[in-house]
């Protein structure tokens, strides 16, 4: 960030969430790399929010409006989640019809975070921890999960569409993240 206008080289530490690290920055890294080959990155893969101010990233993608004071920040646009099912999970169980079906399903989600249960319970569906079969704070593991046909979870429509295997239930149980370069 401090090189010169055609100086195309250096490391940048970038931080996002594990899934966007994983999931979505590989094909653009790729591209980034081939146009300019002597760039280097340093990924920090975590949910939880870098201090750039402390310089514990150059830049960050952020699922959440940025709060902190004297950084330049960008909204990116907004990713779209819905929930998905393996066509393994989805050859045993019928996918449910309506949202007040999901609690007959194998649910797999969080285990501390509430986000999905808080937005369940504006849709009319009062679900608690343990409805989740499966509970983890990691989303790669729980994309995993869904990916290796245990249950239902939540996946960016991106994501989703790269896969063949997975299926959308529910499509109009919809969610929204804004995404930010901080």
């Amino acid at each position: 960030l401090s090189g010169g206008v055609d100086d195309d080289r250096g490391t940048v530490r970038v931080a996002c969430s594990e899934i966007v690290g994983a999931e979505v920055l590989p094909p653009l890294v790729a591209g980034l790399l081939r146009a300019h080959p002597r760039l280097q990155l340093e990924l920090s893969l975590s949910n939880r929010n870098e201090d750039l101010l402390r310089r514990d990233a150059d830049v960050a993608i952020r699922m959440v409006r940025p709060t902190q004071q004297g950084l330049v920040t960008r909204k990116l646009g907004v990713v779209g989640l819905g929930l998905y099912a393996s066509v393994d999970y989805l050859a045993v169980r019928e996918p449910p019809r309506a949202v007040g079906e999901l609690l007959e399903h194998v649910l797999v989600g969080a285990d501390r975070e509430r986000g999905l249960i808080e937005a369940l319970g504006q849709l009319g569906v009062t679900a608690r921890p343990r409805d989740f079969a499966v509970r983890c704070d990691n989303d790669l593991a729980q994309l995993a999960a869904v990916r290796a046909g245990v249950g239902i979870g939540v996946c960016q429509h991106g994501i989703a569409a790269r896969d063949e295997r997975l299926r959308r239930v529910l499509p109009a149980v919809a969610f929204e993240l804004e995404t930010w370069v901080v």
